[in-house]
């Protein structure tokens, strides 16, 4: 397993064609500093740019947080000059993990909460134990989900209870959280990295052309009208469609074999 920095609050680590992306601020509960949020995007350039990644697994190093957003103090220092200039190093860390080509995982436990939670809605999917408590809570100190999660809460939940939890500013215990979609799997307490790295393990068997245009046309597709949606596939099956990996995977099938991607 190799492991490799991005400053001082973010690991990677390699779990074969796995990369685990590791939130690692435990002192402050990973609260996204500048510096951290340099450190996000510098890591999520870094894994688009490998082609031996297949899956991506956000996890933390704090026992009893994911994350819990924006580093408030360090906002509170800040004058408005000082916000404007942060808000582009902010914008590419969250996006930087929206826009990972590859499927990700989050494995959520305790507390993801604003900017945390948005780092989990940027993922695919979200495995969470049943510590998990998950929300967006920005109205409440007087500013608004700004890290993506407007937009990718309704595409989860829809409008409507978007709307409620963001209005709300509230908190939402795992249990919950599955029931109304805000998570994708609910696991025992202290599994969440376990079961989304054998996740991440089983979508990664599979050719990685397949996953990064599988990936890249339901993302492109989703609020598409029908057709148009069904014109963002053709393109993408056309991409993959005469590739070594659709030769390989083709060959494997037919004689009964693993492809070897």
């Amino acid at each position: 397993m190799a492991e490799q920095r991005f400053g001082e609050f973010v690991e990677v680590r390699r779990h074969g064609h796995v990369a685990e992306f590791v939130l690692d601020r435990p002192k402050a509960m990973n609260a996204v500093s500048t510096e951290m949020a340099r450190s996000v995007a510098a890591a999520c350039t870094a894994l688009g740019e490998d082609p031996g990644v297949r899956a991506v697994v956000l996890t933390s190093t704090h026992p009893k947080a994911f994350c819990v957003g924006a580093d408030l103090k360090e906002r509170n220092s800040f004058t408005d000059a000082d916000l404007v200039a942060q808000r582009p190093t902010a914008r590419a860390a969250y996006t930087g993990v929206l826009d990972l080509p590859v499927p990700t995982i989050a494995a959520v436990h305790g507390f993801a909460l604003g900017g945390g939670f948005e780092l989990a809605l940027a993922c695919d999917l979200i495995v969470a134990d049943s510590t998990a408590v998950v929300g967006l809570p920005e109205v409440s100190v007087g500013v608004i989900p700004g890290g993506g999660g407007t937009q990718l809460l309704p595409r989860r939940v829809g409008a409507a209870r978007a709307a409620e939890l963001i209005f709300t500013a509230r908190r939402v215990p795992a249990a919950e959280a599955a029931s109304i979609g805000l998570v994708d799997q609910l696991v025992d307490e202290g599994a969440d990295r376990t079961e989304a790295l054998a996740l991440a393990d089983r979508i990664a068997a599979h050719s990685p052309v397949g996953l990064r245009a599988a990936k890249r046309a339901l993302r492109l597709g989703h609020g598409l009208d029908l057709r148009a949606g069904l014109e963002v596939e053709d393109a993408a099956w056309r991409s993959v469609a005469f590739s070594p990996d659709r030769a390989e995977g083709v060959a494997a099938f037919a004689e009964k074999r693993k492809p070897n991607w």
